[in-house]
C-alpha cells in the first residue's frame, strides 16, 4: 500500500515500540496522531517529525478519553487508514505474591484498552470499507512463563482478538489486521515491575540478547506496506540468540 498522506494513529507513542513505530510511520509518508497521556514526550517527539502530525493525550483506561481522541483525529484528518495498539504495560509479578491491582491495571490496558480503541475506530474504517489495524501483542501470548501469567494471558488475550477481527472484519469491510508478537525488547517496560522476588530471581542484568525498538517499526512498515490483497497476519520477531 502507498503510504504517502495516509492517516496512521499510535497509541502508546510516546516512548519505546510506540515512539519509534510513530518515527517510522512519518518517515514513509503517513500523517501520523500521536495518542498518549504523556503530552510533553508527545510534543518533544512531534518536533522530530518531518511530515504533518497532530498530538493527542489519549488514556486507553478512559473511554471518554479514547472516544474524545478519536473526535480529534477525525475532526483534524477527516479519515483514518491505520491503527497501531501499541500501550502496554507488562508489570509482572508472580501469582503467589497477589498484586491483585496490578493485575487487573494489566488487562485494563493491554486488553481493555485495545478494544476501547477498535471500538472508537472501527466507525471510520467501516464507512470506507478500508483500514488496517496492528495489535502489539508478545511472544509471551504464546510462550508462557512463571512470573508472566496475567501479562501473558492480556497478550494471548490480543492474539486471539486479532485472529477473530479477521475474521469477522477482513470479508465485510476490507480490513486488515495484524497481530505482531516481538520477544524481548530494549524498552523501559521492565520499570513496571514492582515484586520483589521475581527481580531477585530473575537475570535483568542487561546481558540477555535484545531487540531494539526499531526492530518492531521495521516489521509494523513491513505489514503495512503491503498491497491491499494481502494480509500479514502475524509477526512472531525474537533477537537472535534467544532460543
Amino acid at each position: 500500500m502507498e503510504l504517502q498522506d495516509k492517516v496512521a494513529i499510535v497509541t502508546g507513542a510516546s516512548s519505546g515500540i510506540g515512539r519509534a513505530i510513530a518515527k517510522a510511520l512519518s518517515g514513509a509518508g503517513c500523517k501520523v496522531a500521536l495518542a498518549s497521556r504523556n503530552i510533553q514526550k508527545l510534543n518533544d517527539l512531534q518536533d522530530e517529525l518531518k511530515n504533518k502530525s497532530l498530538v493527542v493525550r489519549m488514556d486507553v483506561t478512559d473511554s471518554e478519553s479514547v472516544e474524545g481522541a478519536f473526535k480529534d483525529i477525525w475532526d483534524e484528518f477527516g479519515e483514518v487508514h491505520i491503527l497501531v495498539n501499541c500501550a502496554g504495560v507488562m508489570p509482572l509479578t508472580y501469582l503467589k505474591n497477589q498484586h491483585l491491582e496490578e493485575w487487573l491495571e494489566t488487562i485494563e490496558v493491554n486488553v481493555k484498552g485495545t478494544l476501547r480503541c477498535i471500538n472508537a475506530v472501527l466507525p471510520a474504517m467501516k464507512n470506507q470499507m478500508n483500514g488496517h489495524i496492528i495489535n502489539i501483542a508478545s511472544v509471551d501470548g504464546i510462550e508462557v512463563f512463571k512470573g508472566g501469567a496475567v501479562y501473558g494471558a492480556s497478550k494471548a488475550a490480543v492474539i486471539a482478538l486479532s485472529r477473530a477481527m479477521r475474521m469477522e472484519l477482513s470479508p465485510e469491510f476490507n480490513i486488515r489486521v495484524t497481530s505482531i508478537e516481538p520477544g524481548t525488547v530494549a524498552t523501559n517496560l521492565r520499570d513496571d515491575i514492582t515484586d520483589k522476588e521475581l527481580l531477585e530471581e530473575k537475570d535483568y542484568s542487561g546481558n540477555e540478547p535484545k531487540l531494539e525498538p526499531q526492530n518492531i517499526a521495521d516489521a509494523v512498515l513491513y505489514a503495512v506496506s503491503q498491497p491491499n490483497s494481502v494480509n500479514v497476519n502475524e509477526l512472531m520477531i525474537k533477537p537472535t540468540g534467544k532460543a
